[in-house]
């Protein structure tokens, strides 16, 4: 099969703090052939970071709290445990982004960086990809509230027990997709990771 897809009209519906465009597009199909015409609402929004800040000598992890708009359905909700994570602005690397937003949301300076993986959050319906990383911190001096007053950030910063942090992860208090899937790769990783940042 050869994947092919054609955009025949594309409109911008919304130009906001995010942009919604919409799309009539076709695509081939498995069985062959191409299919019928299809409109489709995207959510754009370009790259963005994730770090899961780690200290591998406490075993200990950095949760971040906010106030999360996409959560106001379930008002009792609205404020997420999450772990850093932002944008990545016109000239910058992923990189380049995990640095600063650590420093930004957490005040955590990286003392090493590692690639965990790279994948779309809801594919469906948004652009958006993250390069997710986790970065080697000391977590003695972690805490308090973070974030820029220009983004108005109102960030809770807390180091916690990476034992912790998974029950809270297994009694749902984590309902944000991208630190689940950090903590469970931690949990997959933490004795390779451990002696890596030991030794």
């Amino acid at each position: 099969m050869s994947k092919l897809f054609e955009i025949l009209d594309k409109e911008i519906l919304y130009n906001g703090f995010f942009r919604m465009e919409k799309y009539r597009l076709k695509h081939t199909l498995y069985a062959g052939g191409w299919s019928a015409e299809i409109s489709r609402e995207l959510f754009v929004r370009g790259s963005c970071v994730a770090v899961l800040l780690y200290d591998p000598h406490t075993d200990q992890v950095v949760l971040i709290e906010q106030f999360r708009a996409g959560a106001i359905l379930q008002p009792d909700r609205a404020w997420l445990v999450e772990i850093v994570a932002g944008a990545i602005e016109e000239g910058e690397t992923a990189v380049e982004v995990a640095y600063r937003e650590s420093m930004e949301e957490a005040g955590c300076e990286i003392q090493e960086l590692m690639v965990i993986n790279e994948f779309y959050t809801t594919p469906g319906g948004a652009s958006e990809r993250i390069t997710l990383f986790c970065g080697k911190i000391d977590s003695t001096q972690v805490g308090g509230i973070h974030g820029l007053d220009h983004e108005d950030e109102d960030i809770l910063v807390r180091a916690v027990d990476f034992k912790d942090a998974y029950v809270m992860l297994e009694n749902n208090e984590i309902e944000s997709a991208i630190p689940i899937i950090a903590l469970q790769w931690l949990a997959l990783n933490k004795d390779k990771l451990q002696k890596q940042w030991l030794s």
